[in-house]
C-alpha cells in the first residue's frame, strides 16, 4: 500500500525540528515533561489536602515555622517568606537570561544565569537549614513532634507529606540549578553562538519558572493554610 507525504515543494512540515504548528521540537517535548511534572505534583498536593481535610486536628504552621537563623524562634513564617522572595528573584534573572538570549547577547545570559544560580543555592541552603532545625525538634519521616492546633496529638501524616513533597521539589530546584551550571558552560564556551540562537536557554527558562511555580502551591499549602 503507498503512503503519501505532506510537502511543500521538497521541504516537509517536520525539516528543521518544527512540529506541524510551527512550534520548535524541543520546547515542545519540555512542555510534555513539564505537563508530566506537574501531575505527579498534582497527586502529592491532592493527597496531602485530602488526608488534611479528612484529619479532626493539624498543626499550626505559624507555631511550627517560626524559627528564623540567628533570631531564634517567634517569627512565624519570616524565613519561609525569604526562602520565596529568593526563588522569585532568581525567576526575574531567568527571564532576563532569556530575553538576553534572544538579543543574542552572550554577556547578559551568563550574568543573570551566575544570579539564577545563586539564587537556587541560596533556597536550597535555606531549605537545608529548615530541614536541620526541624531534625532538631524531633520532626522528621515517621515522627512528629508538634501538636495540633487544638492542642490533641497530631500523627505523623503532616511531616511525611512536609518532607516529601519539599524534598522532591528542592531535587527539582537542585536539578534545575545543574541544567543552569550546564548552560552557563555551554554560554561561556561559546556553543550557543556557534549555533546561532539560545534556544537551549529558553528550554532551561521554562523548567525554572515551573519550578518556581510549584513553590507557589507548595508555600500555599504546607505555610499558608
Amino acid at each position: 500500500m503507498a503512503t503519501t507525504t505532506v510537502s511543500t515543494g521538497s521541504t516537509k512540515w517536520w525539516a528543521g525540528g518544527k512540529s506541524p504548528f510551527n512550534l520548535e521540537y524541543g520546547k515542545v517535548m519540555m512542555w510534555y515533561f513539564l505537563m508530566s511534572d506537574a501531575f505527579t505534583f498534582g497527586a502529592f498536593l491532592i493527597a496531602y489536602g485530602t488526608t488534611r481535610f479528612a484529619t479532626n486536628g493539624w498543626p499550626d504552621p505559624n507555631e511550627v515555622f517560626q524559627s528564623f537563623p540567628g533570631l531564634g524562634a517567634g517569627y512565624p513564617l519570616l524565613f519561609v517568606s525569604l526562602m520565596t522572595f529568593i526563588l522569585i528573584i532568581s525567576s526575574v534573572t531567568m527571564v532576563l537570561a532569556v530575553h538576553a538570549g534572544h538579543n543574542m547577547d552572550k554577556k547578559g545570559v551568563v550574568t543573570n544565569l551566575i544570579f539564577t544560580i545563586i539564587g537556587g543555592l541560596a533556597f536550597l541552603s535555606c531549605q537545608a537549614w529548615e530541614w536541620t532545625h526541624l531534625f532538631h525538634e524531633g520532626a522528621w519521616w515517621g515522627h512528629n513532634p508538634f501538636p495540633n492546633a487544638d492542642g490533641t496529638v497530631a500523627t505523623t501524616n503532616f511531616t511525611n507529606f512536609f518532607f516529601t513533597i519539599t524534598g522532591f521539589h528542592g531535587f527539582h530546584v537542585f536539578s534545575g540549578v545543574v541544567i543552569n551550571i550546564i548552560m552557563l558552560i555551554m554560554t561561556l564556551t561559546d556553543t550557543f553562538e556557534k549555533r546561532g540562537h539560545y534556544l537551549m536557554i529558553e528550554k532551561a527558562g521554562l523548567y525554572w519558572h515551573f519550578v518556581d511555580l510549584v513553590w507557589v502551591f507548595v508555600f500555599t499549602c504546607f505555610y499558608l493554610i
